[in-house]
């Protein structure tokens, strides 16, 4: 008698042409969602990557004054805050920067060209914190500018902040299209659903007077539509999965990256998240359906 039940339950919704529209949509959604998921962990990503690389770090930049004795004056007050840098308990490494090294600092957002070289570029030093040491910043500042009138200290806490608060909008950003996505599956579902209990309006009534009760009517249209956003979904995230790993070989096919842009690729951990797509969404299309043919049948019967 269940096997039969499930025979009958299982020929109440057969595949049909019209099902062709529903499924690309929910592809097309799944692929955006996965394209979202993905935004928010490359996001995150280099946020991490932003932080250890400034965390724990300081810049001096002695800045070149304006008088003809420029080039010594900065020559001077850059080995006067080196010393004073390496004497500073708590401070690990003192690396000066070389002018060539600073100049390709700026060659992402001015050019290569002549121009460049000719810029008043400030002399740089790279300074490392020892791990749990405190600093007292305000009190480095001012020995610095005993010695260096024309250093700035700069221990990256401003930017840390702006590019976690960037890498945080995406993130937000990334959840609220997947909401977004969500809701537009689960009316799609809504409406998918509604037409077919119309279109087997007779099947469903003949159910229902031979005793079928409305859980059993529901269980196969759930079902229905279950396998069917799994199958479509899994398409779509696949196909997002695909271009993260396109673009993740686009430097190896010989392509630039973009300066200041992170990798686009996804490591194999972070594909793996791509996964929840096609689950999420087959869930959001079972409750949708369910619900909703319960409603429709409370309304009929």
């Amino acid at each position: 008698m269940s096997e039969s039940r499930q025979r009958v339950r299982g020929r109440i919704l057969p595949r049909e042409k019209g099902a062709a529209p529903l499924d690309v949509v929910i592809g097309v959604m799944a692929f955006l969602a996965a394209l979202a998921l993905g935004a928010s962990l490359l996001a995150d990503r280099q946020a991490e990557s932003w932080r250890e690389g400034l965390a724990g770090r300081l810049t001096v930049q002695v800045l070149q004054p304006d008088h003809p004795t420029a080039a010594l004056n900065m020559d001077s007050e850059t080995d006067a805050a080196i010393q004073i840098l390496r004497g500073t308990p708590g401070i690990l490494t003192v690396t000066p920067m070389s002018e060539a090294d600073a100049t390709k600092l700026v060659e992402p957002w001015l050019g290569a060209d002549a121009l460049v070289k000719d810029l008043p570029l400030p002399r740089l030093i790279d300074a490392t914190i020892q791990p749990g040491a405190h600093v007292d910043f305000a009190e480095l500042t001012a020995r610095l500018k005993t010695v260096a009138p024309d250093s700035n200290v700069d221990d990256h806490t401003r930017w840390i902040s702006r590019l976690q608060n960037l890498a945080n909008t995406i993130i937000y950003a990334a959840y609220a299209i997947l909401a977004l996505i969500a809701v537009a599956t689960a009316a799609a579902v809504s409406f998918a659903t509604r037409a077919g209990l119309e279109a087997h309006h007779d099947i469903v009534a003949l159910l229902h007077q031979m005793g079928a009760h409305s859980g059993f009517i529901a269980r196969a249209f759930e079902w229905h539509y279950l396998l069917s956003t799994l199958a479509a979904s899994a398409v779509g995230s696949g196909l997002a999965g695909i271009a993260f790993l396109a673009a993740g070989g686009l430097e190896f096919a010989g392509v630039e990256p973009v300066p200041f842009l992170p990798p686009l690729g996804l490591n194999p951990r972070e594909l793996a998240w791509l996964l929840a797509v096609p689950l999420v969404s087959a869930i959001i299309a079972w409750a949708t359906a369910r619900l909703s043919v319960l409603a429709a049948l409370r309304e009929i019967y």
